[in-house]
């Protein structure tokens, strides 16, 4: 290949992959195209991206950004996946795609970067198992509303039961 098409290759990960901070790097040698196609669309739905990169012009790429890490000693034939709300929900679904039974034999994966830390394939496991970034504001939300709602039961209590004892004495009287 030329030195003028891999400079090509590059600016176009370059730009594919900028402002990104969060990706994870599989594996998927032995898959078949109709399999590719498959696993693509099903990303693809749940708003995250799939290239399949060179490993030496995605490292020269990424040098200087937050997803450098993920080339610092990679081999082998790689494909970068990124989007989704956060590393999060992207580490659930890529986790979920790669234990999926029709991918799981080619659907490797091999390691990820959060926040410009690399994290290897057992970390990104775990991270996987984390709440997502919608359940954590649902978390968050009702440890803000809890107190409240404890403090307008505790006032109402009270006062709902006078109530209820001077009814039933107004009934007792008629």
């Amino acid at each position: 290949m030329s030195k003028y098409v891999k400079n090509l290759l590059t600016e176009h990960v370059a730009k594919a992959l900028d402002g990104v901070q969060d990706a994870l790097l599989v594996d998927m040698v032995g898959m078949t195209a109709n399999m590719t196609n498959i696993l693509r669309g099903e990303l693809e739905s749940k708003g995250i991206s799939l290239m399949k990169v060179k490993n030496t012009s995605a490292k020269r790429a990424l040098e200087g950004t937050t997803l450098a890490p993920l080339f610092e000693t990679m081999e082998g034939s790689s494909a970068l996946c990124w989007g989704s709300e956060d590393i999060i929900s992207l580490a659930k679904e890529v986790t979920a795609l790669a234990e999926d039974k029709r991918f799981a034999e080619f659907f490797v994966m091999k390691c990820g970067v959060m926040d410009g830390e690399r994290l290897d394939a057992k970390m990104v496991k775990e991270i996987s198992k984390w709440p997502s970034r919608k359940e954590q504001l649902g978390l968050l939300v009702g440890q803000i509303l809890g107190p409240g709602a404890n403090l307008v039961a505790a006032m109402l209590g009270p006062g709902s039961t006078v109530a209820g004892q001077i009814a039933s004495k107004a009934e007792g009287e008629e």
